[in-house]
């Protein structure tokens, strides 16, 4: 075994970083897991004080909720794989889990969660009535809105730093992360054909052409932050990667 993947591989197996990382995953299970259980039952914001959220679809009309679902899936996945399954580098043979956790970080976990953090501030940095009315200050708390849209950027940076993971083929995850969107897109439509109100009110003053202009950036966005994840993925654990697959071709031979 290279002397960097033995380093990494030291490191990764002490019981101190096996602890930090388990504890990333708790965390990341216990807030994201509370703030949709807190959201869904206790945020009630009424149709006077804003539209956004009321009628067809509830809660699950919006991204934000979507994705804050998703990290308390994935950070679940996360610390099911610390308890029963392998963070070890150089495994033989990954066990499903580990194998679903690592596809699902590249294709959804980490583009999702950097698009929703990166769109929400930057339109709340241009016009916040475009995206969070003031009017929801009174009923939306700001702990939950730093959790649904900061901290699920911090934790999916901390997981990046935290677990080596092998990225899937670039095709085969931008697959699973376009499939993702597009049935969210396709949900979008389905609330405004049942309400005739658009989710999010970016979406009211734009024209069909700009609306599909605005997807199509949008999607481009979602595939470069997918690129993002992949470079900063190589970055920190590319050397260990690149060593790994030298030692299996030598194996072979």
């Amino acid at each position: 075994m290279s002397s960097n993947v033995q380093k990494e591989e030291s490191q990764n197996n002490t019981s101190v970083y096996n602890v930090i990382r388990a504890l990333i995953h708790l965390l990341g299970v216990l807030q994201f897991s509370y703030s949709v259980y807190y959201d869904w039952n206790y945020v009630v914001i009424p149709v006077s004080a804003s539209r956004m959220g009321s009628g067809y679809g509830g809660k699950l009309q919006f991204l934000t909720f979507w994705d804050a679902i998703l990290q308390s899936v994935y950070f679940t996945i996360c610390l099911l794989n610390d308890i029963i399954g392998s963070n070890e580098i150089s495994i033989k043979e990954k066990p499903l889990i580990r194998k679903i956790k690592d596809y699902m970080f590249a294709s959804v976990a980490f583009p999702v969660a950097m698009f929703v953090g990166v769109t929400f501030w930057g339109l709340m940095a241009i016009d916040r009535e475009l995206v969070f009315p003031k009017a929801l200050d009174p009923f939306f708390p700001s702990w939950l809105n730093h959790v649904m849209h900061t901290n699920i950027v911090i934790f999916t940076l901390l997981e990046m730093v935290s677990s080596f993971r092998t990225y899937p083929k670039r095709s085969t995850g931008l697959t699973g992360l376009l499939a993702f969107m597009v049935i969210y897109l396709i949900w979008v439509h389905v609330i405004f054909s049942k309400s005739g109100v658009w989710v999010y009110p970016v979406l009211d003053v734009l024209n069909w052409w700009q609306r599909i202009i605005f997807y199509l950036v949008s999607l481009s966005l979602q595939a470069s932050l997918y690129i993002v994840g992949e470079t900063l993925n190589k970055a920190k654990w590319g050397k260990v990667q690149k060593e790994l697959e030298g030692s299996k071709r030598r194996k072979i031979k």
